[in-house]
C-alpha cells in the first residue's frame, strides 16, 4: 500500500492539469487525443515490465543508479547519480513546487514573489517531516494519496453536469511527425513517474515479490484515471475549447460551479502537487544516499539514521539544490516552463540507457529471475526504441533549456575524475 501510494502520488501530480490542453492542440480530434493518451499507456505499462525484473532482481535503495552500476560500471552510474541529484529529481520536485505556489497564491497572496514563497516553503515542511522518519512521512502520502484520488474523481464526474459537446470520438485525423512528437512528450510527461517505485524496492517487504504489484497495480490506477479525465474534458469542454484553455480542470468545474469552482480546483492542485512532492523527496534522496555510499569523497551522503530509517545529508543536500533552482526559477519568472525544458533530455536520455542495462545483464548475469520480462527480448528493445525517440523529441522541441540540462550533466565529468583520484 506504500509503495503503490508513492507511485501515484508521484504521478498524479500538476502535469495532468497541464498537459491535455497541450495535447488538444498538437494531437487534433478527439479520436487521436485518446489513441496518444492510450498508446502513453501502452508504453508505461512496457516500461514497467523491464522494471519489474530489474527491481524484483536486484532490490535496492539505488534504483536505476545501482542498476547501471552493475551493468556498465562506475562511471554511467556516477554521471546518473550526479544528473538525478542536479537535473532529473531536483527539477522535477522545484517544477511541481512552482504549480504548488501558483495555484496557493491563487487562494492567498504573498506578495511579488508569492509562488517562490510557497514553493520554497512547502519543500522545507516537507522534507522536514521526512527527516523525522518514514513512519510520519508514509501516513502522510497515503492521506495525500487519497485526496489526489478523491479529487480526481470529482473532476470525471462534474461532466455528467455540463452540456454535452456533441463530437465525434472515432475520427481519426493524420497528424505531423513534430505533432506527435510533442504530444507524446507531455502525455509521458504526464504518466512518468512510475520507475519511482524501484528506488523504495529495497524497503518493501518481500520486494522480489511486491515491487511487480506495486508496478502493475499503480499503473493500471493512474492509466484508468487519465483516460476517464480525458473523456470527461472533451465530452464538457470539447477538443477546440481544451486546445484554447490555459486551466482546463478549472474551466470544466467552472461550468458546473462558475467562479466559485476556481477556488475548489486550485485546492486540488495544491493537494496533488504536495503528494508529489512528498513523494519525490522520499525517493529522491535514495540516490544520493547511494552516491555516497559508493564513493569515498561523498561518503557523507551515504550515512543512513537507522534512528527513523532516513538518509540524513541525503536529504538535506537535495533540499539545498531545489531551493537554489527556486530562487533561479523566481528571477526567471517562468519557473514551470524552465524545469520542464531543463529536465526532460537528461530524463529520457538515462530511462534509456537503463532500459539497456536489461539486456546487458541478462548477459552477465544469467541467474533466474524472480520475474523475467515477457517476450524478451522484443520489450526491452521495443522500450528502448521509445526512449531514444523521446530523447530526440525532447531536445527538438523544449527549447535552450535542454542544453543547458545537458551542460549541467556533463559537469559531473570534473567530479567523477576527482572522485576517483580519491579512491
Amino acid at each position: 500500500a506504500d509503495g503503490v501510494a508513492i507511485v501515484i502520488g508521484i504521478v498524479i501530480g500538476s502535469a495532468i492539469f497541464e498537459t491535455p490542453a497541450l495535447v488538444a492542440a498538437n494531437a487534433g480530434s478527439a479520436a487521436n487525443i485518446m489513441a496518444v493518451w492510450l498508446l502513453g499507456a501502452l508504453i508505461s505499462v512496457i516500461g514497467a515490465l523491464c522494471y519489474a525484473e530489474l527491481a524484483s532482481a536486484y532490490p535496492d535503495a539505488g534504483g536505476d543508479y545501482h542498476y547501471l552500476h552493475r551493468a556498465w560500471g562506475r562511471n554511467p552510474s556516477f554521471l546518473y547519480g550526479w544528473a538525478r541529484i542536479t537535473v532529473i529529481q531536483t527539477g522535477s520536485i522545484a517544477l511541481i513546487a512552482f504549480v504548488f505556489g501558483d495555484y496557493a497564491s491563487q487562494i492567498y497572496r504573498l506578495g511579488a514573489h508569492s509562488p517562490a514563497i510557497y514553493a520554497a516553503a512547502a519543500v522545507i515542511s516537507l522534507t522536514t517531516i521526512h527527516l523525522i522518519g518514514v513512519r510520519s512521512s508514509r501516513a502522510g502520502q497515503r492521506l495525500m494519496t487519497a485526496v489526489q484520488i478523491a479529487g480526481l474523481i470529482l473532476l470525471i464526474a462534474s461532466a455528467a453536469f455540463v452540456q454535452r459537446i456533441d463530437e465525434p470520438m472515432a475520427r481519426l485525423e493524420p497528424m505531423s511527425a513534430s505533432g506527435f512528437g510533442l504530444a507524446m512528450v507531455f502525455v509521458l510527461l504526464s504518466y512518468g513517474g512510475w520507475n519511482e517505485a524501484a528506488f523504495v524496492s529495497a524497503e518493501l517487504y518481500n520486494p522480489r515479490r511486491n515491487v511487480i504489484r506495486v508496478l502493475l497495480l499503480s499503473i493500471g490506477i493512474i492509466a484508468s484515471i487519465y483516460l476517464l479525465l480525458n473523456v470527461a474534458m472533451i465530452y464538457g469542454l470539447g477538443t477546440d475549447g481544451m486546445a484554447g484553455s490555459q486551466a482546463v480542470a478549472a474551466d470544466l468545474i467552472r461550468l458546473v460551479a462558475g467562479d466559485r469552482g476556481a477556488v475548489l480546483v486550485s485546492l486540488l492542485v495544491v493537494a496533488c502537487a504536495l503528494a508529489s512532492i512528498h513523494a519525490m523527496i522520499f525517493t529522491g534522496a535514495r540516490t544520493t544516499y547511494a552516491l555516497g555510499r559508493d564513493f569515498r569523497l561523498l561518503s557523507a551522503l551515504g550515512r543512513w539514521r537507522e534512528g527513523g530509517s532516513v538518509p540524513v545529508n541525503a536529504l538535506l543536500l537535495q533540499l539545498a539544490i531545489i531551493i537554489l533552482l527556486i530562487v533561479f526559477g523566481a528571477v526567471q519568472r517562468r519557473g514551470f516552463e524552465t524545469m520542464v525544458d531543463y529536465s526532460a533530455p537528461v530524463f529520457w536520455l538515462f530511462f534509456l540507457l537503463t532500459t539497456l542495462s536489461l539486456i546487458r545483464l541478462r548477459r552477465k548475469d544469467p541467474a533466474p529471475r524472480p520475474f523475467a520480462v515477457p517476450l524478451y527480448p522484443l520489450t526491452p528493445i521495443l522500450f528502448a526504441i521509445v526512449c531514444a525517440y523521446l530523447l530526440y523529441s525532447s531536445i527538438m522541441y523544449t527549447g535552450i533549456g535542454s542544453m543547458v540540462g545537458l551542460a549541467v550533466v556533463c559537469t559531473g565529468i570534473p567530479v567523477l575524475w576527482m572522485c576517483r583520484r580519491s579512491t
